[in-house]
């Protein structure tokens, strides 16, 4: 299994690595969403940053697409994918805080999958989704909860610098639509689900944002979260795990007043 990591040493650029068997980086010449190579040369996992995986123009957001959350929040399965957009300042790394904003009382962790757009599309059908995709990676949806409730509207709520956290790794040897996913705070489960409790299938959600707006290279749609969400306090450590990825960990601090 394939597995890829973005990171930064020092101040030079971004770059990319392999992950091997031992957890360490192979270092990749050329891009990654087009053509390269991997090298021999190993890079140490301490002696770098993890960066998010992508630096997106936008985050598309699929709502209520797990069956058991819908159930959870007493809502009806939507008839066609409930989407909603999540700003690029969202972007945060594996290991990166989460900044809980001043003007919220409630900051809640969401854990899903997030699939990363390979190159630019418009208006494709679900047979070139998968060519379309270059892989997935783990993603939490934070939401300051009690601004979506007061808003009515999700823009405020969903949008504050931190609040899509995204990584370690990124993968395409995987069943998207049939992966275990987990959520842990301070070590403790907190959501347990698996992908095939989707309402839509990835190859559907791809294809319907698709009709609706252009995906750039690096764009990301993330997918939905399963039943149990919940909020986070300063201090915390939360962790998405997805199966055939990896473990994404971020810690919680509070914006200073």
């Amino acid at each position: 299994m394939a597995k890829f990591v973005r990171y930064k040493n020092g101040d030079n650029e971004a770059e990319w690595g392999l992950v091997n068997n031992e957890g360490k980086y192979l270092q990749i010449e050329g891009d990654v969403f087009t053509r390269y190579s991997i090298t021999n040369r190993v890079v140490e996992p301490e002696s770098v940053k993890i960066l998010a995986p992508a630096a997106p123009t936008k985050i598309v957001a699929a709502g209520l697409n797990f069956k058991e959350h819908a159930k959870e929040l007493n809502m009806a399965r939507p008839a066609e994918p409930l989407i909603f957009i999540k700003t690029s300042n969202t972007v945060a790394a594996h290991m990166d805080n989460i900044v809980l904003p001043a003007m919220s009382k409630r900051v809640d962790y969401e854990a899903e999958l997030a699939i990363i757009i390979k190159n630019n599309i418009k208006d494709i059908g679900e047979e070139m989704v998968d060519a379309s995709i270059l892989g997935y990676t783990c993603l939490n949806d934070v939401t300051a909860r009690d601004l979506q409730e007061k808003d009515g509207q999700w823009s405020r709520a969903k949008c504050f610098d931190t609040f899509a956290p995204m990584g370690p790794y990124v993968t395409k040897d995987i069943n998207p639509d049939k992966a275990a996913i987990r959520l842990f705070l301070n070590g403790e489960l907190k959501q347990e689900s698996n992908t095939s409790d989707f309402i839509f299938k990835v190859k559907r959600l791809v294809s319907y944002v698709s009709k609706i707006m252009t995906l750039y290279r690096g764009d990301v749609i993330t997918t939905g979260t399963p039943s149990g969400i919940g909020p986070m306090k300063e201090g915390d450590k939360v962790e998405v795990e997805i199966e055939g990825i990896g473990r994404l960990a971020n810690f919680v601090s509070r914006q200073n007043p």
